[in-house]
């Protein structure tokens, strides 16, 4: 095998030169509108993230070993210098399986994407609300092509997507925030590409799942602020036929589209094609869940009347949350469709209240979500990527009654995306329990008026719970 030269790295080329030539009057209205949702939704994850167990435990970690007090961590007195900040924020967002989604790139845009771009807002003042926005848009359109290059083989062979692309919606991010020359973003975006990583197997059971994007985030503004001051990396991070990311996170050069990577770019906006979250779950369960609760609105039933449910779905969603339930921590519970659906029956929702340790071990819930099976159905495997949570589902009640339902987009999706008030009251169901009402209402329209703000540490400094 020939190693490709470092000239030949006309897709890496693209993505940086876009990540530095990208300027605000050049985005569509509608991506506009939509940044500033994406953004405040993350925020919302993020904040009530801390609240979380794993949280706490890295955050006082990273405090007893970092006195740096650059930044500040959302919905906490506390500080750390950026790349902590960016990682423990990035790990709250990641918390509790409520941020957005790309389901096309299979990448959770929002967790590694904001906090380094807020941390480098506060690392060095003076970025404007419009910076802010343009460096967000950068973000969110970089890491869901590289996911569209890789396609759902990366996912299937047990890499954690958003861990792994996630390095580079975070690299590009903080590369657009910090004004790299296109020089600089080619050596950021080879710096970011050589540490990712992420394993799927973190989804069983363990805290490390949500420090993945945090990881993430941490990693690409590491990359940005190392480029910016000379360090070299990987010029041909993409290209490379050794050692390359696209060779190597995949069995082969036929299963990834490299061409993918800058195709439409500046054009057509990924970012239009993030989905938002309004079950606490994984997103491949939410049509699963959608399909439930239409068909109990139209046929209402108790728990008692029911023999059994099953679930036809793409494969990935066979592997992802298609396995049977056995109590071993709140991720496994989050990752697992049969438990949520049991959830959802039982509680009538999926959200924050619904998980707690109790409900991971109660017997009743237990014995519901073992009557759910989740079976591949070849023909929504086939039909691609874009049908990926695509479901049918079969109620089967004791009196012989089976109910059917076809979901093909969830809510949250972007053919079904949330309101401005849907948005905001997600954001303020979660937050409010965190910060006082005034507050989180400040956040709110700096958010959604960020264009205006001459220096965009005023949302981080709105981000910090005051002693």
């Amino acid at each position: 095998m020939s190693q490709n030269t470092p000239a030949d790295n006309q897709y890496t080329r693209g993505i940086a030169s876009f990540v530095s030539g990208l300027r605000y009057e050049a985005i569509p209205d509608e991506v506009r509108t939509r940044i500033k949702l994406l953004v405040l939704d993350s925020l919302g994850c993020g904040i009530y993230g801390v609240t979380k167990q794993h949280s706490q435990i890295l955050l006082d970690t990273l405090c007893s070993i970092d006195r740096a007090k650059t930044c500040g961590i959302w919905g906490s007195d506390r500080r750390l210098s950026a790349p902590h900040a960016a990682l423990v924020n990035g790990t709250m967002v990641q918390g509790f399986e409520l941020d957005d989604t790309h389901m096309y790139g299979t990448i959770h845009v929002g967790a590694v994407a904001v906090p380094p771009i807020l941390a480098a807002a506060e690392l060095r003042p003076g970025m404007s609300g419009k910076d802010f926005l343009t460096a967000a848009v950068a973000a969110y359109e970089i890491g869901p092509r590289v996911g569209i290059c890789m396609g759902n083989e990366h996912l299937g062979q047990g890499w954690h997507a958003p861990a792994t692309l996630g390095v580079f919606s975070a690299v590009a991010g903080a590369a657009a925030a910090l004004k790299l020359s296109p020089e600089k973003a080619v050596h950021a975006l080879g710096i970011a590409g050589t540490q990712s990583a992420g394993l799927m197997a973190a989804q069983y059971g363990s805290m490390v799942k949500r420090m993945n994007g945090g990881r993430a985030a941490q990693s690409g503004l590491y990359s940005a602020l190392l480029a910016d001051e000379g360090f070299t990396g990987i010029v041909n991070v993409f290209e490379s036929e050794y050692g390359g990311f696209c060779t190597t996170f995949s069995r082969s050069q036929d299963r990834f589209k490299i061409a993918e990577l800058t195709a439409g770019l500046g054009e057509k906006f990924e970012t239009m094609r993030v989905s938002l979250k309004f079950y606490s779950c994984a997103g491949t369960s939410h049509t699963g869940l959608d399909a439930i609760r239409m068909m109990r609105e139209r046929h209402p039933f108790t728990v008692d009347e029911l023999n059994k449910i099953v679930v036809y779905g793409a494969q990935l969603t066979v592997d992802h949350v298609g396995f049977k339930y056995v109590p071993n921590g709140m991720t496994g519970a989050q990752m697992n469709l049969p438990f949520c659906i049991a959830t959802l029956l039982l509680e009538g929702d999926v959200f924050v209240d619904q998980f707690t340790d109790a409900a991971l071990l109660d017997p009743a819930r237990i014995a519901l979500a073992d009557k759910v099976t989740v079976i591949h159905d070849p023909a929504i495997t086939a039909k691609g990527p874009d049908f990926r949570p695509m479901v049918h589902v079969e109620i089967h009640l004791k009196d012989g009654t089976v109910l059917k339902e076809t979901v093909e987009v969830a809510r949250g999706r972007e053919s079904r995306f949330a309101s401005e008030a849907e948005v905001v009251a997600k954001f303020t169901k979660l937050a409010d329990r965190v910060l006082p009402a005034h507050q989180c209402e400040q956040i709110v329209n700096a958010v959604l008026g960020v264009e205006k703000l001459d220096d965009t540490r005023t949302i981080a400094e709105l981000l910090s719970r005051k002693q």
